[in-house]
């Protein structure tokens, strides 16, 4: 939930974006999410570090996408576009679906059949976007949305539209507003790679105008059944829990490589097993829930630590992409207590030991 006053993200960092005075902004007052020191993580995986958490999962639609789809709903908007597309394994379904009932324009998302969480499918029907379901896997339906927005009126907007990737950059300028400075290091998942890209740009932007003077090391973290950057080459059928990373040929490959790189960074790739370990910790331990492909990015955390890999005093944020509600399928598969009882004052006192 942002700010009481928050303006969203293009009146509040109109500065550095790609609009004029005349331009009409399509806002959900998307940004302004909480940068939220973690208190027992780091003394549980024993790191010496200072360690927060983006709660993106507090944007309008639940998830990071807003950011870019502010933008890049404006921009189509105001070159005149009159229908919207995209391929979706979810979040961007939502977060345009939204957006688009917003500026008033149709919406068709593309998603790969039987591989999107019911709680992102939800939002797309709910806001009357047209869903189209291809046989097949997300990167085949990138691919088939990128056909069509060549040759028909309908604007594309998923992360390869540069809008996009410019208004996903505010969520470093934010971090640093925050901080007063960029952290050590900055942990994300990486599925189509536009998040880590993005965020990466928006350091530099601010370290070019004197806003910060250093830069954060990134570390982008893949799935293992989904690390087509780490691996060298596609993943033509790639598998994973977190199905907002099963990905297997990212359309922001080069940038997210670029970043890692330039940064002094990397791509690493996290187990399911581990990626489940973090989703737990976070909410076990912090109150924190999110999707498990945002828990990747603590994962990556996690095995930093193990390996003695940070310093004293390191800065460390992770990125949380999207909110645990988005995928309730997977919390529910977690082992909980569930005890029934009779509808009666003893019978909850015998369950509370009184």
């Amino acid at each position: 939930m942002s700010l009481p006053n928050w303006p969203g993200v293009i009146e509040n960092y109109r500065e550095f974006l790609s609009v004029s005075e005349s331009t009409k902004i399509v806002t959900l007052k998307e940004g302004g999410t909480p940068l939220l020191p973690l208190l027992r993580i780091p003394d549980i995986i024993k790191a010496p570090i200072s360690l927060y958490v983006k709660l993106e999962g507090q944007n309008p639609t639940g998830s990071f996408k807003d950011r870019g789809m502010t933008l890049a709903v404006t921009k189509a908007l105001e070159k005149g576009a009159k229908a919207l597309i995209c391929a979706s394994t979810g979040n961007t379904s939502a977060s345009a679906a939204a957006y688009g009932v917003r500026a008033g324009l149709k919406v068709y998302v593309v998603i790969p059949e039987g591989n999107i969480a019911k709680g992102k499918l939800a939002q797309a029907v709910m806001h009357q976007s047209v869903v189209i379901q291809v046989q097949g896997l997300f990167d085949q339906a990138l691919e088939v949305v990128r056909d069509v927005s060549k040759t028909h009126p309908v604007a594309l907007v998923n992360s390869v539209n540069p809008d996009r990737i410019e208004g996903q950059q505010t969520v470093a300028f934010e971090i640093c507003d925050v901080l007063g400075s960029a952290p050590t290091f900055h942990f994300l998942p990486v599925g189509n790679a536009g998040n880590i890209t993005a965020s990466w740009m928006g350091f530099k932007k601010y370290r070019d105008i004197g806003r910060i003077a250093a830069l954060p090391k990134m570390v982008g973290v893949q799935a293992e059944g989904a690390a087509p950057i780490v691996l060298g080459h596609v993943v033509p059928n790639p598998r994973t829990i977190a199905s907002a990373i099963r990905i297997g040929n990212p359309a922001s490959w080069t940038g997210a490589t670029n970043a890692s790189v330039e940064s002094g960074g990397e791509i690493i790739a996290a187990s399911d097993e581990h990626i489940l370990e973090a989703y737990r910790m976070l909410a076990r331990e912090e109150g924190v829930f999110c999707e498990p492909a945002s828990a990747a990015s603590l994962a990556g955390v996690i095995a930093y630590a193990r390996k003695g890999l940070f310093r004293q005093g390191d800065v460390v944020v992770c990125t949380l992409t999207g909110h645990g509600l988005k995928d309730p399928e997977t919390a529910l598969s977690v082992p909980y207590t569930h005890i029934s009882v009779p509808p009666s004052r003893e019978a909850v006192l015998e369950v509370l030991g009184f």
